[in-house]
């Protein structure tokens, strides 16, 4: 049995509500619509057989992993190498004002965030770097069966990318990863495989049609 890696993102947050930045250097609790998509991640999902489930150390990623951990009985395994990447002086402003504050970070970063940070920000290399020693120690401690990892929307991303031999500098550009979604990577004997991106369907209509990434 291959070991079968799920990517899901965290429920809604005022933040991704208004689609500010919002980083590891701010953690804001999820809206009762992110508790909502958490409950029903768990209502989805806590049949599968999992061995095991972690997140980032971030609130919001904890917050959203806790019912299936409740449903099912397993202990959360919390990763700060799974965090969101750090936004610096960005964090929790809209684009319009960083392009306003910013302009030239703010420029570059869109050109290449593998080669441009944030402003006092962190790379999306180094987001790769942290988050795929998590992976790592996933393959090395679970051989097979299904594994659940709680992110963010950046980070999930970089690290499909990194998987999926996808230029991470197009991270932006490449791969969905709206709130409460989850994405599936299969690792075969012929490397990572993409079997789900971005799946919403264990959503409501109503909150799969919420105002926000």
């Amino acid at each position: 049995m291959n070991l079968t890696l799920y990517l899901l993102r965290h429920g809604q947050t005022e933040l991704s509500r208004e689609d500010n930045f919002c980083g590891s250097g701010l953690d804001p609790e999820l809206t009762p619509d992110g508790l909502k998509m958490a409950a029903a991640f768990a209502d989805a999902y806590r049949t599968e057989s999992w061995q095991a489930i972690y997140s980032s150390g971030l609130q919001r990623a904890i917050n959203t992993a806790r019912p299936v951990c409740d449903a099912i009985g397993i202990t959360l395994q919390a990763r700060d190498g799974l965090n969101e990447i750090a936004y610096g002086a960005w964090e929790g402003l809209s684009k319009e004002r960083v392009e306003e504050v910013y302009p030239d970070d703010y420029r570059s970063w869109l050109v290449d965030p593998s080669r441009h940070a944030p402003t006092g920000g962190e790379l999306a290399t180094g987001v790769a770097q942290r988050a795929l020693r998590v992976v790592e120690e996933i393959k090395q401690e679970h051989s097979g069966g299904c594994v659940l990892a709680v992110s963010h929307k950046a980070t999930i991303r970089i690290m499909l990318c990194i998987l999926l031999g996808i230029d991470v500098g197009q991270f932006r550009y490449r791969l969905g990863c709206p709130v409460g979604s989850v994405s599936i990577v299969e690792f075969t004997s012929h490397g990572p495989l993409l079997q789900v991106l971005a799946d919403r369907t264990h959503l409501s209509k109503e909150l799969r049609s919420l105002p926000g990434t």
